[in-house]
This record gives structure tokens, sequence and C-alpha cells, in this order.
């Protein structure tokens, strides 16, 4: 026959055997404080949670979260949206300004590129005759896109400072210009119209790369007219385009 002492403890060993039992049942274990070498204790006394928090094992889990401002990751899309508009158009402003801050492009993007270069193909296909409209616009995307690659090559090769892609997001902004001079183009057919504005949207567009990329191609010294040669030639290409559209 067990005696008391024993079946206690059959009876404590079980609820610790016991996942499933509650912490109110079991006794208190003692633990001994840890002592620094002064004698004075280090141990932390926390408050224990409460048992209606303790009964719930999802309690620390269910933990709402929302958007402190700071990291972009938890963010709302309409957030992320909204900031990178308004990205677009101050870098869109200072391509109307060159000679404002030009470190705003250094921070580069490729999304106002891709809008620019999408809508220029979209108008001069659009007037395009519907037999050539397909082949217009997929050559302005590749003459866009590759012509920027091959002057940002260029430019490296002759030993220029300026990164890749923010060299093509410079090249992809300065197009600004010449979609307003082909939105223009719809509607106006006079060639007396449209010649100057090619021109002068020529000219804008070449300023304001050179000049937001002078800065990183000082180390081209007497080769400079090397790496802006081709540049040239890109926007009088997409001009000539604008004009015959």
């Amino acid at each position: 026959m067990l005696s008391a002492s024993h079946t206690g403890d059959g009876n404590r060993n079980d609820l610790y055997d016991n996942p499933f039992a509650s912490s109110s049942d079991r006794e208190p274990l003692y633990v001994e404080p840890d002592l620094d070498l002064a004698g004075q204790s280090t141990t932390r006394i926390t408050t224990p949670p409460s048992k209606h928090i303790e009964a719930n094992p999802f309690a620390y889990s269910q933990q709402v979260t929302s958007y402190s401002g700071e990291d972009t990751l938890d963010e709302p899309v309409s957030t992320t949206i909204l900031r990178d508009l308004k990205q677009v158009a101050n870098k869109l402003q200072q391509v109307l300004h060159p000679k404002g801050d030009r470190n705003v492009l250094k921070d580069w993007d490729l999304w106002g590129p891709l809008i620019l270069c999408l809508s220029l193909a979209i108008i001069l296909s659009g007037s395009a005759p519907g037999d050539q409209a397909v082949s217009i616009f997929t050559g302005v995307f590749v003459i866009v896109w590759l012509g920027a690659a091959v002057v940002t090559l260029n430019a490296k090769l002759l030993g220029g400072a300026v990164s890749f892609f923010q060299s093509v997001c410079v090249l992809g902004y300065c197009l600004f210009p010449l979609v307003a001079a082909a939105i223009v183009a719809l509607f106006v057919k006079l060639i007396w119209v449209r010649l100057p504005l090619a021109i002068l949207t020529f000219l804008w567009s070449t300023y304001a790369s050179v000049g937001f990329l002078s800065e990183s191609e000082v180390h081209l010294r007497n080769r400079r007219a090397l790496a802006v040669y081709p540049l040239c030639l890109f926007y009088l290409i997409i001009s000539w385009l604008v004009l015959i559209s």
C-alpha cells in the first residue's frame, strides 16, 4: 500500500508530465537567484501574465501590425504608388528646368523612362497607317532602350564615371520634351509648326541630358565630344521620327 507522501509525489509527477495541466495546479518552483561579485542579486523580477492570457496559447502571436511610416515593406500599396508618382513628377520637373537640382536624377529609377517610352511609341504608332503601327511601335521601343544602352556604354568605355542605370534613367527622363512635341504633332499637321517644335525639343532634351551627365563625366576631359556625339544622334533620330509621324 502506497503512503500518502508517495501518492502526493505521484500526483505532482502526473501534473508535470501532463502538458495540458494548468499552471494553477502546479506548485511553484524555487529558483535560486544569480549573485554577482558584490553579492547582489541579478535576477529580474517580472510580473507574470494574467490567467486569461496564459490560458490562450495564441495570445502573444495575435499582434496587429500597422504602418509606421519608416519601413517600406509594410506600407500600403497605394502609399508606394503615390510616392513613386511624386518622384517621377519631381524628376520630370527637373528636366523642364535643367539648371535646378541636378542631384535629383542620381536617385535613378526606370518607371519614368518606361512610361515615357511607351507613351512615345503609342503616340507615333497611333498616327501611322494600320499596317505599319506594330513595326513603328516596336522600332521606337527598341531605338529608345538600345540607344540609351549604347550611349551609356560609349561613355563608360571613354572613362565616364556615370553608372549604367543612372545614365539610362537620365536619357529616358530627358525624352519628356520630345513626348510633348509628339502630342502636339497629333493635332498640328503644319510643317512650319512641327519643324521648329522638333528642333526646339531636340535641343532641350540634349541640353538637359548633357547637363545632368556632365558632373559624372568629369574624367572624359578632351574626349567629351566623343561622348556627346552619340547622345545628340540618339535624340536627333527620335526628333526625326516625331517630325515625320
